[in-house]
């Protein structure tokens, strides 16, 4: 079964910072966009970043450029995002996502993760 797993959330306060991790079961995803996506509570799921398969093209939200960076680990099937600068709107869960439209920024990507909870404290 192909998975997607996060890790990294947790409580820290503004200003602080985060690196969230996907790991991801299969090499099925080494060939996909991958990226990033949050929901707040009462608020619909947003994009928040995208990377293509190289690692060679990324695309952010404009709430995070310059304070959030994606990456990724093709050996490793892992995608990053280092989140600095962290406010408080920036509370959500987290969700790691593939899919060959990523770029276009659905939030109906066809590989979701369980999700991992980000609350930043003022």
């Amino acid at each position: 079964q192909v998975q997607l797993v996060e890790s990294g959330g947790g409580l820290v306060q503004a200003g602080g910072s985060l690196r969230l991790s996907c790991a991801a079961s299969a090499r099925t995803f080494i060939s996909l966009p991958m990226g990033w996506f949050r929901q707040a509570p009462g608020k619909e799921r947003e994009f928040v970043a995208a990377i293509s398969w190289s690692g060679g093209t990324t695309d952010y939200a404009d709430f995070v450029k310059g304070r959030f960076t994606i990456s990724r680990d093709r050996a490793k099937n892992t995608v990053y995002l280092q989140m600095n600068s962290l406010k408080p709107e920036d509370t959500a869960v987290y969700s790691c996502a593939a899919d060959t439209l990523l770029f276009s920024r659905t939030t109906m990507a066809g590989y979701w993760g369980q999700g991992t909870q980000v609350t930043v404290s003022s």
